[in-house]
């Protein structure tokens, strides 16, 4: 694949994208422009079933009125600024915004799907400290039409306009794991979701979306509420200390509040479990005992587990658990009845597997600091380095 910049589609200001907007607030800009309702049902069918761009290519619309919204509208995407496919197949893409920041996604393909690997934030407040993701920090949110054009990218790469059947899609899954913490972007991720579910447009199945979170408690329930789509936690320890150490966010939202938060989830049964997805660390985390206890702690919560080797890069603070201890701690799991997979990583030769997405977007330290101060996971007073 190329790694050649394109003209950067999103760089023009001065008219509104249409891209991210939710049916109600398209109609409203209809409704500004003294059309009827059925105009934005028209404009979501070529933007979201069709994958159109162009509003001259909108043939059902009136020459007066395409010209109106090619006036004042574009259907934006990403810039592509780089394209990479790995030795498995796995595809990673460096995606350009309005504003010069940079992000990226991953598509995961399986022999009779493929997950997308969505992010909702340039960079992260958590500082994860086996992420590489969280060493860049949080740049700032996405809004939700930066997200939805990262589907809309992966389709147009695919050649899937328009929308096909769930059994012929090579992007049928969507996962909220990339780059940043989706709850700490809450109001935008909603938006983003409801869009990609709509079954009048990228109709992916609210069953095959799935939104990661290292643990934002207070805003769990209402993503469940007001998405429907399944939920995977990052938990990684199966101790406040540990996790405390290992992920900030534990300091605010520990265990006990977590574990609560997930057996609470609406919609949670044994058709619809949570994933847990806990990364095997040498020495901190993988011993059998932290097994047993991990096991003891998600007792009746529906779940599966999914185990994840360690992906480094230069100067990683950890190891990965070797092989055969692995190999133990998810034989104790799934002796004691849970599904507990050892995950094999993808893309790793592209740094597309867990925890190494990364761009080269950066954020002031003042305002990096102020971002790590409202999240509760640095103090106010805490020294300023850049």
């Amino acid at each position: 694949m190329s790694d050649a910049v394109p003209p950067d589609p999103a760089s023009d200001t001065t008219r509104r994208d249409l891209v991210g907007l939710s049916r109600e607030a398209l109609a409203a800009e209809m409704a500004a422009l003294g059309e009827k309702p059925f105009r934005a049902r028209q404009l979501w069918h070529w933007i979201y079933h069709r994958g159109v761009a162009d509003f001259a290519a909108m043939t059902d619309l009136g020459k007066t009125l395409r010209a109106k919204l090619a006036e004042r509208y574009v259907v934006g995407r990403p810039a592509v600024h780089a394209d990479r496919v790995a030795s498995d197949d796995t595809r990673k893409w460096l995606l350009g915004l309005a504003d010069g920041n940079e992000v990226e996604a991953v598509h995961i393909p399986e022999e009779d799907r493929g997950a997308l690997c969505l992010s909702s934030q340039v960079g992260c407040t958590l500082t994860c400290r086996f992420c590489q993701t969280g060493t860049q920090l949080l740049v700032r949110n996405l809004t939700a039409g930066e997200m939805v054009g990262q589907v809309l990218t992966a389709r147009d790469a695919f050649g899937e306009w328009p929308t096909p059947h769930d059994g012929e899609r090579r992007v049928s899954n969507l996962v909220v794991m990339g780059m940043g913490e989706p709850l700490f972007n809450t109001d935008n991720v909603i938006t983003a979701l409801n869009i990609a579910a709509d079954p009048e447009g990228l109709a992916l199945s609210r069953r095959r979306i799935t939104l990661s979170t290292c643990g934002v408690v207070p805003e769990m329930r209402r993503v469940g509420e007001e998405t429907g789509v399944n939920l995977a936690v990052s938990l990684h320890a199966v101790s406040d200390d540990v996790r405390d150490r290992i992920m900030p966010i534990n300091r605010k939202y520990p265990l006990a509040e977590l574990m609560d938060a997930c057996r609470n989830y609406p919609g949670l049964s044994n058709a619809r479990r949570i994933t847990f997805e806990y990364l095997l660390l040498k020495d901190v985390n993988d011993s059998p005992a932290d097994a047993r206890e991990l096991a003891r702690l998600l007792d009746g919560i529906p779940c599966k587990i999914n185990l994840l080797p360690f992906n480094g890069w230069a100067d990683a603070p950890f190891e990965p658990s070797p092989q055969a201890r692995m190999e133990a701690f998810s034989r104790i799991l799934n002796d004691k009845g849970y599904t507990a997979p050892l995950r094999q990583p993808r893309g790793r030769d592209i740094e597309a597997a867990c925890g190494q997405l990364r761009s080269a977007s950066r954020r002031p330290p003042k305002s990096r600091h102020r971002a790590r101060v409202a999240a509760g996971i640095e103090d106010p007073d805490e020294h300023l380095t850049a």
